[in-house]
């Protein structure tokens, strides 16, 4: 029997058609992918599907480490014997000391003076002539007046009997003046003491004459307190 060809019944395309299908087949295929992408992120089907994978992979790499080699161990220390030299001292000589011969002649040498280096020595002025200090005035034993003192008689010491002799120490200067009086015995009242001392001071005495010359002096002057009854 012969063969006998049965027609396809799927249509045939083109070959342009045919042409293009097989050349935009992969971009048509990443177009699709891509819409079904976008679709499963749409629906919840990504996070579905990262729930179900499990969350964290360890992974360790088993690296093959070389094997420590041994340290090397320090030369032990070698051992040098230690060799002491002999010193030898020298052999201490004997000091000849040669005496001089008579007949060799000796010279003397005087160093020369050396200069003082201190700085001449400088005369201290003289110093002030200090003036003298006034000779002490004379005590003399008898005065004489130019105007008596008058002493006046205290009423108290009147009125009450009382009498008594005052001494005076009177220095008389070169004008006859009392220049200081002092109580050298009391009355035993103040009040004639007092009224003595002032008449004194009131008194003019003539000046002591030292070689023809006023000069000041110490007198004793009595000044007596008596009633007339």
């Amino acid at each position: 029997m012969n063969a006998t060809s049965i027609p396809s019944s799927a249509p045939r395309l083109p070959p342009f058609l045919s042409q293009a299908l097989k050349k935009y087949t992969p971009l048509i295929v990443i177009v699709a992918l891509h819409i079904a992408l976008f679709y499963a992120l749409r629906s919840g089907l990504v996070h579905q599907v990262a729930k179900a994978m499990p969350t964290e992979i360890f992974a360790s790499f088993i690296t093959e480490q070389p094997a420590p080699q041994p340290k090397p161990q320090p030369a032990e220390p070698k051992t040098v014997p230690v060799v002491k030299k002999q010193v030898t001292r020298p052999t201490p000589r004997p000091v000849v000391t040669e005496a001089p011969s008579p007949q060799a002649i000796t010279e003397t040498v005087t160093p020369p003076p050396q200069e003082s280096t201190e700085p001449p020595a400088v005369a201290a002025p003289p110093a002030p002539a200090v003036p003298s200090a006034p000779a002490m005035p004379k005590l003399i034993s008898g005065v004489s007046y130019i105007n008596a003192p008058r002493p006046v008689y205290p009423p108290l010491d009147a009125r009450m009997g009382n009498e008594g002799t005052v001494t005076l120490r009177v220095l008389i200067n070169e004008k006859g003046r009392a220049e200081k009086v002092e109580v050298q015995k009391s009355s035993g009242s103040l009040r004639m003491d007092d009224a003595a001392r002032d008449a004194v001071m009131r008194a003019l005495f003539k000046p002591y004459l030292e070689d023809g010359r006023p000069a000041p002096a110490f007198a004793i002057v009595p000044i007596n307190f008596t009633l007339n009854r």
